[in-house]
């Protein structure tokens, strides 16, 4: 499941540079640590508020951790940290 994960981000922050949001490039092998890290602190991940502004959160690593799919990979406290993001940026799955 991990593996998606990294896949679905990689492709999501690939699919964002193509509309404009520069984001820092991601090593495979450290994805995950740098997704949970993301996840625990206060400031939303990296581009968020560019992708907010685009309309284009899906995008985002807060939409990704509560994908129902990757669910089982980020604790209670890192969905619901990425899910207010989300919900106080206006996005609604």
């Amino acid at each position: 499941m991990e593996e998606q994960f990294i896949t679905a981000w990689l492709a999501a922050r690939e699919k964002a540079a193509t509309l404009g949001v520069r984001l820092r490039p991601v090593e495979r092998d450290k994805a995950m640590q740098l997704a949970h890290r993301s996840l625990q602190g206060r400031r939303e991940s990296e581009g968020f508020g560019i992708l907010a502004d685009k309309k284009h959160l899906e995008l985002s690593l807060e939409a990704l951790a509560v994908d129902k799919r990757f669910g089982a990979l980020f604790s209670d406290e890192e969905a619901n940290n990425a899910l207010t993001r989300l919900l106080d940026a206006g996005y609604y799955m």
